[in-house]
């Protein structure tokens, strides 16, 4: 029985898949489906960094959402007149009941509309990533690499899976835990995986085999925000993430390649955290810490080898409207 002070995500609402060719799901089209993401939201990153390796951003348009969302969900308020200058609405919870008139549920990011009818088509964040790598290979850039391979998928799933449990959301079962107990046993599970990972980290560049893979993007999310907001707003303060050599030097060697870095909005990440959750911080003061220079740091990960694209190339500097302010 699930101890009820322990934190439970709540499930994807809306999974439609994207095939090539529709032949199982929604047919992958250019122009035709908008992504909509929080760059404070860890989930939401992981889109924004496989959009961006995959050069799928003329094929799939983006809409970033205020980071701080109200009681009517996530807010279109970064664009003029408050709507989404695609879809023409003020929340993301519009969508959502475009597609289900009586939904009442959770409104979460990422998620992939349909422009023609206004419709969420998903909210599955596991899923998202996974098709556009696989999926929507015909409008890949060239030089993309492969995030997915085939040949290395049972170790990356497994590899995702211990991460997603511990860290990814392990975090959260920390910070949103209603007793000492769940608090204390997500905290544990956290930090033996983390210990774990950078006991494998120590000795290899990536997380499966010698590339960048999807394993790297979904562990990257959560750690560039785990001194930012993890360690103290979460309560995951063993130590910070700058004190563990390994890890500290990976995240930095992944935020310095093109495609990771270059989506990240520490502003937007820790104004999300600290002032939506007023249950955790009831003052709503965000923080002037920590320092972020940090990040551009010599991290000497190349030592260990390693091709970051495979035989593929790095992405193309971002579209100018989606820049985000350098550190």
């Amino acid at each position: 029985m699930r101890d009820s002070a322990e934190f439970t995500r709540s499930e994807s609402r809306f999974t439609d898949r994207f095939t090539a060719g529709g032949r199982d799901g929604r047919p992958v089209e250019a122009g035709r489906y908008r992504l909509v993401v929080s760059r404070a939201c860890p989930w939401a990153s992981r889109a924004l960094v496989v959009r961006r390796l995959l050069g799928l951003e003329e094929a799939l348009s983006l809409a970033v959402a205020d980071p701080v969302q109200d009681e009517r969900s996530w807010r279109f308020t970064l664009d003029p007149d408050g709507r989404d200058p695609v879809l023409g609405i003020r929340f993301l919870s519009e969508a959502y009941r475009a597609r289900d008139a009586g939904y009442d549920g959770g409104v979460s990011v990422p998620a992939i509309v349909d422009v023609p009818s206004g419709q969420v088509v998903t909210n599955d964040y596991q899923r998202i990533t996974l098709d556009l790598s696989t999926e929507w290979r015909a409008m890949h850039r060239e030089g993309a690499p492969d995030l997915y391979p085939e040949k290395l998928r049972d170790e990356i799933d497994e590899r995702m899976e211990g991460i997603y449990q511990d860290v990814n959301n392990g975090v959260y079962k920390a910070g949103f835990a209603k007793s000492q107990e769940a608090y204390d046993a997500a905290y544990s599970r956290l930090f033996a995986r983390l210990d774990q990972v950078s006991e494998h980290l120590a000795g290899q560049r990536y997380l499966v085999g010698d590339t960048i893979t999807e394993a790297d993007v979904r562990l990257f999310t959560t750690l560039v925000r785990f001194d930012a907001v993890y360690h103290g707003h979460f309560k995951c303060n063993r130590n910070k993430l700058g004190e563990d050599p390994v890890l500290w030097a990976y995240a930095r060697d992944l935020f310095q390649t093109p495609g990771f870095g270059d989506t990240v909005d520490f502003d937007h990440i820790k104004r999300h955290y600290y002032v939506v959750h007023e249950d955790i911080n009831p003052t709503r003061i965000v923080p002037r810490g920590p320092d972020l220079r940090g990040w551009r740091a010599p991290h000497h990960r190349e030592e260990l080898g390693g091709r970051p694209f495979g035989d593929g190339t790095p992405p193309p500097p971002p579209p100018p409207h989606e820049v985000v302010q350098p550190l």
